[in-house]
């Protein structure tokens, strides 16, 4: 039974990993395209799309690393592959992930 709050990090490791990096690669997509709209200045491009494209490569690789780990089906990776590129669709994914791993916890 788990009774703390920090027993939930040590139960599910790989998939906090992911969701932390999912919020942070989201919040990323969400600068780049602030650019894109004129709120931020062209002068950060490079700057933020680097940074973007590493956090979503490593978004690719926890997603997999993920989904082997926790036996997900294909449809299920790839909704949250697509999701990756959705603005703001990381928000939902993280509610959902965080139900998810809520729910299997308080199974065990």
């Amino acid at each position: 039974m788990v009774k703390y709050a920090s027993d939930f990090r040590l139960v599910c490791p790989m998939l906090n990993f992911f969701r932390l990096v999912s919020v942070i690669e989201g919040i990323s997509y969400l600068l780049i395209l602030s650019v894109t709209l004129g709120w931020l200045s062209r002068d950060y491009v490079s700057v933020l799309g680097m940074g973007h494209g590493v956090l979503f490569v490593i978004y690719i690789a926890a997603l997999f690393a993920c989904a082997l780990w926790r036996k997900w089906t294909l449809l299920y990776t790839l909704m949250l592959f697509i999701a990756s590129l959705i603005p703001f669709a990381f928000i939902a994914v993280e509610w959902h992930l965080k139900q998810t791993a809520s729910k299997q916890l308080a199974s065990k």
